[in-house]
């Protein structure tokens, strides 16, 4: 009998542990209310699609351990899906291991079949709802609201370098205490993104990491070094790594060797040497 409990036991703490999606808008994101009761679609490698209701799944450090540093993750998929495997859920527990607060953004995909979403209006509202939400519950999450950043793979890489080019301070005078909080993000990590002939760099733009592979396609590999060279030109604070030995694709993988598999770790010296962790 007492094995039994235990094993109960165990089984609800692991339950207790998974954390939940958390909806970005209560009554369903704007222009997709009629869908938000509508169940997502994952093909068992955590390919995710059929997105109707954005949300945010949160992996929160405890108290005592956290920095007070966030980092919304975009998984990648070409806005077909969302690739949650290697460079989502994954990514997030480790940051959570090391006291950083990760969410998992789940965002509307614009190129799935019959999709009517659109990169530049829906992902990108999603985005920035994210950003706000996080800032708007920063103190009930314990972080840091000038500490929050966001961070994509290859088509998360677009949304979260486009979140970053363009920024409000937020709606004052809004009765929905989110949309008062800023969608600025305080840094930028792009991993692998693609169309970076469409990335701009302007003065007063948020910091970047930038991690890609040398055998990627021209417009990322090269186009990295060329962004790289455009923050500079802005006076924007930028890091960039190419590895050698890596093409598309490389993600977070648990237990993986190699250099392009350790840029985890040199972000998170990034981040401690631009004084987001302290």
């Amino acid at each position: 009998m007492k094995s039994i409990l235990l094993l109960l036991a165990s089984a609800a703490f692991t339950l207790a542990a998974e954390p939940a999606a958390l909806p970005l808008w209560p009554n369903g994101a704007p222009g997709s209310e009629a869908r938000k009761d509508e169940a997502e679609k994952d093909d068992g490698k955590g390919n995710i699609t059929n997105i109707h209701n954005p949300s945010i799944t949160p992996y929160l450090p405890e108290a005592s351990k956290s920095t007070g540093a966030a980092v919304i993750i975009c998984p990648g998929g070409g806005h077909q899906k969302l690739c949650t495997g290697h460079e989502g859920y994954a990514l997030a527990e480790w940051f959570q291991q090391r006291g950083i607060a990760a969410f998992v953004l789940k965002y509307r995909l614009s190129r799935e079949e019959g999709s009517t979403y659109t990169l530049e209006g829906d992902a990108m509202n999603d985005t920035r709802r994210a950003i706000r939400t996080i800032r708007s519950r920063a103190a009930e999450w314990n972080i840091k609201p000038d500490r929050i950043g966001i961070l994509g793979f290859s088509a998360g890489g677009e949304v979260a370098a486009y979140s970053a080019m363009k920024s409000d301070a937020g709606d004052a005078s809004s009765a929905d205490p989110v949309e008062k909080a800023s969608s600025r993000p305080d840094f930028q990590a792009l991993i692998y993104p693609g169309k970076s002939g469409t990335m701009t760099a302007e003065k007063g733009m948020p910091p970047v990491f930038i991690a890609c592979g040398y055998g990627d396609r021209p417009d990322i590999a090269e186009g990295m070094a060329s962004l790289y060279l455009k923050y500079k030109a802005a006076g924007v604070k930028a890091e960039l790594h190419i590895y050698s030995e890596a093409g598309h694709g490389f993600g977070y993988r648990p237990g993986k060797t190699g250099a392009a598999a350790k840029w985890p770790e040199r972000f998170t010296e990034w981040l401690m040497d631009s004084g987001f962790l302290k």
